[in-house]
């Protein structure tokens, strides 16, 4: 006999409602979670417009395409450095309102070329003096137009007449010397860097009287500001003897202190001073292509971390009066060209090779371990 089993089920429980205490957290771990996108987000733009930003200041040349790869010295010491750094004293756009004066276009206000030996623990920088007559070679001008080769032209006019590309051949030809990288600041951008630093301090031997609006200054150690450090650097009349060769070692102490004080701070550790740094020198920077970009920039300036200030050696390039124009210099070619041929080849400079003709009085030290140049060298 069989019978029917009668089926059975066990009823689902119903979900609880969740109670206010877990709504809350749930709430709280989704504000949480859309907080750290938002951030991440953020901070990912935030640096994206930074990147664009710094980036989208510099300008740049393709030197192998101004100057051809033809006729340019060999690099001798395959990871020595060679750098050109120029400073414009072109009046354009926010220059104008930082030095006045009947000048048009732009010049090389100041060049120096600054050698870095292999192993990137020193370095030398050689000031060319802008009165210093050379032979300007035939260059390609920023149109594309060629300016024809020139004998007894003043250095600081090749930059007006034919582009920084044109400085840069020039150098090349008269030191046989190739140029790694060159770097060019203006008026502006100088005076931007010194006061994202919060100044530069520097101390005279001897008072600046102001002459022909220039910076007045007693003896003794000064903070300068931007502003100052300007006057300071193209200070001619009224300090030492008032020619353009005294004036190179008021620029060699300024720069020498101006890196002390970027050491100091450890401007390239700190984000944020380096941010206010990269912002106020990319204003105003014109670079070889090779540099043009933040990445090529903050590997360079990583790679030359060992230079320390204090040793590094600043000489005038020998040169002697010219016999026709004694307002004018020559290349005193004896001393230059051992000078010359002991950066070629990454050897220390002898002492006959800073001993220039023509002598400029200096009288300004940088407030650092740094010595300040003999005579010889200013």
């Amino acid at each position: 006999m069989t019978s029917d089993a009668t089926a059975t089920t066990t009823p689902t429980p119903a979900t609880p409602e969740p109670t206010p205490a877990r709504s809350r957290a749930s709430r709280i771990r989704r504000g949480l979670a859309w907080t750290a996108a938002a951030l991440v987000l953020g901070s990912a733009g935030a640096g994206w417009w930074v990147y664009s930003h710094l980036e989208g200041n510099i300008d740049s040349v393709d030197l192998d395409r101004a100057i051809g790869t033809d006729n340019r010295p060999p690099k001798v010491v395959e990871k020595a450095q060679n750098i050109l750094v120029l400073g414009s004293d072109s009046r354009a756009g926010a220059n104008g309102e930082l030095d006045h004066g009947n000048v048009s276009g732009a010049r090389s206000d100041t060049a120096m070329l600054v050698h870095i030996p292999e192993g990137r623990s020193r370095a030398t920088a050689v000031s060319i003096p802008r009165d210093t007559l050379v032979t300007r070679p035939e260059c390609k001008d920023g149109d594309g137009r060629t300016v024809p080769e020139a004998s007894r032209v003043m250095f600081n006019s090749v930059y007006s007449v034919a582009g920084p590309a044109c400085v840069v051949k020039t150098v090349e030809q008269l030191s046989g010397i190739r140029v790694d990288h060159f770097v060019e600041v203006d008026f502006a951008g100088f005076k931007g860097l010194v006061d994202a630093l919060g100044g530069v301090t520097v101390t005279l031997d001897q008072p600046m009287t102001g002459a022909k609006g220039g910076l007045r200054l007693d003896a003794g150690t000064h903070r300068l500001n931007g502003t100052d450090a300007l006057k300071f650097v193209r200070t001619r009349y009224g300090y030492g003897d008032g020619s353009d060769l005294g004036r190179i070692g008021l620029q060699q102490q300024f720069m020498l202190a101006m890196l002390s004080e970027i050491k100091k701070q450890d401007a390239l550790g700190n984000p944020a001073r380096l941010y206010k740094l990269a912002d106020a020198g990319t204003k105003s920077l014109t670079t070889d292509s090779d540099l043009a970009s933040l990445t090529a920039l903050a590997d360079f300036a990583q790679s030359m971390k060992g230079v320390d200030p204090s040793t590094m050696e600043t000489i005038m390039l020998p040169v002697a009066y010219d016999k026709v124009d004694p307002n004018r210099v020559v290349i005193a070619q004896e001393q230059a060209s051992q000078l010359w041929e002991a950066l070629r080849t990454d050897q220390k400079v002898p002492a006959s090779a800073k001993d220039s003709p023509a002598k400029g009085g200096a009288g300004a030290r940088s407030k650092s371990p740094a010595p300040a140049p003999s005579p010889s060298a200013s």
